[in-house]
């Protein structure tokens, strides 16, 4: 049966020996309490609640999916239960301010629990996860009456949120939304639309449900300089901030798709609902994108965590499934035959798996670590780490993805037929992890947001911002010849990037669909290129413990091992995308739309 392990010792490796998190936390305003003894008593018993009660309900909110009965919405067996335990235990506040009834923790601890979570059960992750957008909108751009009636009863747990924006013939393309709001004499306004694809829209776990909306308000501009945020409750608030009357909204149906069946994806109706603006009128965009980039790098948390589901599972059956002899003799003699973890092929998925999984954890937990310094960092230091999460952002939610899937389905063909069938689990977490490539914008998208708007609408500087810490980090170790073959690749690669980017710039200032031709082969080689640096990074690390002679002999020697794999056989791959996005436009736009099928 498939289970899930916390990874606590590689969690710890990358958040201690690798990002420093403990001078982090020690410098951080108002971090006094994330000392490493709370910091371990934390991810111990975030260890114990994914392990011992998530994870046990991974298949079962497969196997039942949600049910839907004119408008109410009830989760699998285990989930509201489970949900209980979570709020009682105090996570949902865990990395919340204090002012609102939050632990005051920072958000880089809030996201090694949330990689906990979301491994034992994505599904699930998602009710409270959804939750963790809404609370940092209403938090930045509500106002003072707004955050004491919300935002305490999301910190708490006691309700959960959503973000209401797609619609049926809008999805990336949000200035086409069609969803009315009305102003009302009481300075509320009354919303009618309809929302497609809303992750725990309705569900039967918390008492009430806040949905940050965007609409359009009654004479305001088309497009997207015309979409207002807000706030519509389930319930209606009385003034003692209790629940009251049912609003206007209702789930109209429950998507039935090919994953993430725990998890209730509805079609929100808002029939005249009572909603109150968030944030200045027309502005609705630039606060929705407060909740945005957190949703993206949760989902870029999605990439990891499968990768890291598909390892341990792959792993574990590798070592016990017996198949042939290894072609350089018998490993297990006594045997009827080795265990496929000798055979070289399938040593290539499970490394390929290992590499993706550790890697993409390093680079989750160095933004999450960028996150905390944009919230409580000074002024400079805020605006540095803004600038990176605003580069590395796309890269993490589009790459981690892409090889967070391809690592799922590794784990299908390491176990070959087995994987194919459900007993194992393996095939359930291809299906949960495919979408992640497509909510909060597809690979495309965020090929498009990085090349365009972040890497040539800022003349590079975005991007020399992170090239530069990677040509510091290979000048302080290129005379160490123990790494030669991590960094020499690394710097070139380093300065091809930035060569890259003026050759695509040079070509768009004649075709503007130069971008987007090249703009998905531009972000995975960068994704390749961002990570061969975090894994360069890894095993310099390694070596140092082992220069000092630590006992842990064979976990060290793993990340050198991993990272010779990755270099040699993973990033080679960045070569195939730099010819392909040099290629240009011609191949892709030449053909006439009526010739790409012809019966």
């Amino acid at each position: 049966m498939p289970e899930y392990k916390a990874p606590l010792r590689d969690i710890k490796f990358v958040t201690e020996e690798l990002l420093n998190f403990s001078t982090h936390y020690a410098n951080l305003p108002g971090a006094e309490e994330a000392t490493p003894d709370m910091i371990d008593a934390i991810l111990e018993e975030g260890a114990k609640f994914s392990e011992r009660v998530l994870s046990p309900l991974n298949r079962i909110g497969d196997q039942q999916g949600c049910t839907f009965d004119d408008g109410v919405v009830t989760t699998p067996d285990g989930f509201k239960e489970a949900y209980q335990q979570y709020v009682e235990g105090g996570w949902p506040s865990l990395a919340h301010a204090e002012e609102f009834g939050g632990q005051g923790l920072p958000e880089s601890l809030g996201m090694m629990v949330t990689e906990m979570v979301a491994s034992a059960n994505w599904s699930w992750s998602m009710y409270p996860g959804l939750s963790h957008g809404a609370m940092n909108t209403i938090e930045i751009h509500g106002t003072d009456e707004q955050k004491e009636t919300y935002l305490t009863k999301l910190v708490s747990g006691e309700w959960t949120g959503t973000m209401c924006l797609t619609e049926s013939h809008c999805g990336t393309d949000l200035g086409m939304l069609k969803t009315k709001a009305e102003p009302n004499d009481d300075g509320s306004y009354s919303l009618t639309g309809t929302k497609i694809f809303i992750s725990a829209g309705e569900h039967d776990m918390a008492g009430n449900i806040v949905h940050i909306v965007l609409a359009r308000i009654a004479g305001a501009p088309e497009g997207t300089k015309g979409i207002s945020l807000f706030i519509v409750p389930k319930f209606n608030v009385d003034a003692q901030g209790e629940i009251a009357d049912r609003n206007g909204v209702s789930c109209g149906s429950i998507e039935h798709k090919m994953g993430i069946h725990g998890n209730a994806t509805c079609v929100m109706n808002f029939d005249g609902a009572k909603g109150y603006l968030i944030g200045p009128a027309n502005k609705g965009l630039n606060c929705m994108f407060t909740f945005m980039n957190t949703a993206r790098l949760g989902t870029a948390i999605q990439g990891l965590v499968h990768a890291e589901w598909a390892l341990q599972n792959s792993v574990a059956y590798a070592k016990d499934r017996l198949q042939m002899r290894s072609l350089s003799g018998a490993k297990s003699p006594e045997k009827s035959a080795d265990a496929i973890i000798v055979h070289p092929d399938v040593r290539r998925m499970l490394l390929t798996q290992k590499a993706f999984a550790e890697g993409g954890r390093a680079l989750v937990h160095y933004c999450s670590k960028l996150v905390d310094i944009t919230k409580k960092g000074s002024a400079d230091e805020k605006a540095e780490a803004d600038e990176l999460m605003s580069l590395l952002t796309p890269i993490a939610k589009a790459f981690l993805t892409e090889t967070g899937f391809e690592s799922a389905n590794q784990g299908i063909q390491v176990f070959g037929g087995h994987g194919y069938i459900a007993e194992w689990g393996m095939e359930q977490n291809v299906r949960d992890a495919r979408i992640s490539m497509l909510y909060e914008g597809t690979t495309g998208i965020q090929a498009l947001d990085l090349l365009g708007r972040k890497v040539l609408m800022t003349q590079g500087a975005t991007l020399k911002r992170f090239t530069k810490i990677v040509h510091k980090f290979c000048k302080e170790h290129k005379g160490d010849k123990r790494f030669k073959s991590y960094i020499s690749v690394l710097d070139k690669l380093n300065g091809e990037w930035g060569d890259l980017t003026l050759k695509i710039g040079m070509k768009a200032i004649r075709n503007k669909d130069e971008v987007g031709a090249a703009s998905f082969d531009y972000l995975m080689f960068s994704g390749y290129v961002v990570l061969a640096y975090f894994w360069a990074n890894m095993a310099i690390t390694a070596q140092k413990k082992l220069d000092e002679g630590s006992d842990e002999v064979g976990f060290y020697t793993a990340k050198l091992q991993t990272a010779t794999f990755y270099y040699e056989r993973l990033l080679p791959r960045a070569r195939g995308h730099v010819e392909a996005m040099l290629s240009g436009s011609a191949n892709l736009l030449s053909m006439d739309e009526e010739n790409f099928v012809i019966v």
